[in-house]
C-alpha cells in the first residue's frame, strides 16, 4: 500500500509487486481468493493506511499478518489524512509543526488498527520504524502492545551471528552472480531455505545498478562465502572484483532500542559500545571501509550502526582479509549476545569455538 501510485507502478515494473488493484475492493477480492487457494501473490493498492487499515478491520477481512513499513521516524514523511499527495512536499515545508501533529494523529488511528488486528488473532509486527513511538505521541495509550520484528522472531538468529549478507558484481555482469548464486548453494547444499530463497531470486528480483545479492548467513558461513568469491575471481570464473558487505541490520554491529536492540535480555537496549567495537574489529581486520552511521531506519539519534565492505579481487592478501573480516564481524554478534544472557549465543559460542573474552577466567 502506497499513498503514491506511481511508486506501486514503479514496484511492479521491477517485479516487487505481482499487480496494482484498481481499488480496496478489488484488492481485497483478489487477496482473499489467493489466500483460499494458498497461492502466494502481492496485491498493492494506492491508499493511506491510517484509512484503509481501520477499514479492512471493519470490513472483517481475514488477515493473518499485519506490520508496516512506513518511514513514520520522520512525521514529514508520514501523509496525514486529508492532505493530498500533491500538497504534501508545501505543507511540510511551511508548517512542519501542524504537519507533524496531524501525521501523528493519523498514526495513532493505524496503529490502533494494528492493535486491535492483533486483539482478533491476527499476527501483528512492527519492522522498526519508530511508527508505534509516534503513535504514542499521537495520543494513543496501547501502541507498544505488538512488538518489533527483531524480538518477536531475528534475535534467535542474531544469537547464532546471521543477518543479512551482501554482495555485488563490480563487472556489472548479471552472469557473474549467477555464477555466485550456484557457488553459494553448492558451498551449503543442505540449507534448503538458503537454496529456496537464492532460487527465487534469480527467477523474482530484478537487478538496479550493478547486479547484487542478499542473503542471510551466520558465524562460520561468512568467512567461506567469501573466501570462495575470491577464488571464483582468481580463477577467471568471476569476471572482475566482487564487494561484499552487510546490511546495518545486523547481529552485532548495532545499538538500536527501537529495532534490533529492542527488549534485550540483559535491559542493554540504548548501549552503544557494541557498534564502536564492531567498527573496531572490522578495521583491524582489514575492512575496505568502515562507517559509523546514525538513523538505519529509525531516525538520526535513536540509533547507531557500523558498516563494513570487503573486496574480493583474487589476490591472497583479500583471502586472508575476508577469512579474518567476516570470521569476527558475525562473531561480535554472537559475543554480544552471550553477553546479554542469551542462553542459545553461549551453545552457538561453545559449539563454534567463539571466544568469549569477557568469560575468559571465570
Amino acid at each position: 500500500m502506497d499513498v503514491d501510485e506511481s511508486r506501486l507502478r514503479r514496484r511492479v515494473e521491477h517485479r516487487y509487486l505481482d499487480e496494482l488493484a484498481e481499488d480496496l475492493e478489488d484488492a481485497v477480492t483478489k487477496a482473499v481468493d489467493a489466500r483460499k487457494e494458498k497461492r502466494a501473490w502481492s496485491i498493492g493498492v494506492v491508499g493511506n493506511a491510517a484509512e484503509v487499515f481501520p477499514e479492512l478491520l471493519r470490513r472483517g477481512v481475514p488477515i493473518d499478518l499485519v506490520t508496516d513499513q512506513t518511514s513514520a521516524h520522520d512525521p514529514l514523511s508520514y501523509l496525514p489524512i486529508g492532505v493530498s499527495v500533491e500538497e504534501w512536499q508545501e505543507y511540510a515545508e511551511q508548517k512542519p509543526g501542524e504537519f507533524t501533529d496531524r501525521a501523528r494523529e493519523s498514526m495513532a488511528l493505524q496503529v490502533k488498527a494494528m492493535v486491535e488486528f492483533q486483539d482478533a488473532g491476527a499476527e501483528v509486527f512492527d519492522y522498526g520504524n519508530s511508527i508505534r513511538d509516534e503513535a504514542r505521541q499521537g495520543g494513543y495509550e496501547r501502541a507498544f502492545e505488538f512488538p518489533g520484528f527483531v524480538p518477536a522472531y531475528i534475535r534467535p538468529l542474531f544469537c547464532e551471528g546471521k543477518g543479512p549478507f551482501r554482495w555485488v558484481a563490480l563487472s556489472g555482469d548479471p552472469n557473474d552472480i549467477y555464477t555466485t548464486d550456484k557457488a553459494v548453494m553448492e558451498l551449503f547444499p543442505d540449507n534448503d531455505r538458503l537454496h529456496k530463497w537464492m532460487r527465487a531470486a534469480r527467477e523474482r528480483i530484478a537487478f538496479q545498478g550493478l547486479p547484487a545479492r542478499i542473503c542471510w548467513l551466520g558465524y562460520g558461513e561468512r568467512d567461506k562465502a567469501g573466501v570462495l568469491f575470491n577464488d571464483l575471481v582468481a580463477s577467471g570464473k568471476v569476471s572482475a572484483p566482487i564487494v561484499i558487505g552487510r546490511d546495518h541490520l545486523d547481529c552485532g554491529s548495532v545499538a538500536s532500542p527501537y529495532r534490533e536492540t529492542e527488549a534485550m535480555l540483559d535491559g542493554s537496549d540504548a548501549i552503544a559500545d557494541w557498534p564502536l567495537l564492531n567498527a573496531l574489529t572490522a578495521t583491524s581486520s582489514g575492512a575496505a571501509w568502515v562507517s559509523i552511521h546514525h538513523g538505519g531506519g529509525t531516525g538520526i539519534g535513536r540509533s547507531i550502526h557500523a558498516g563494513q565492505v570487503s573486496v574480493a579481487d583474487g589476490s591472497v592478501l583479500a583471502a586472508q582479509k575476508l577469512s579474518r573480516l567476516l570470521t569476527n564481524d558475525p562473531g561480535m554478534g554472537v559475543i554480544r549476545h552471550v553477553d546479554a544472557g542469551y542462553e542459545l549465543a553461549e551453545r552457538v559460542a561453545a559449539e563454534r569455538g567463539v571466544r568469549i573474552p569477557m568469560q575468559e577466567g571465570v
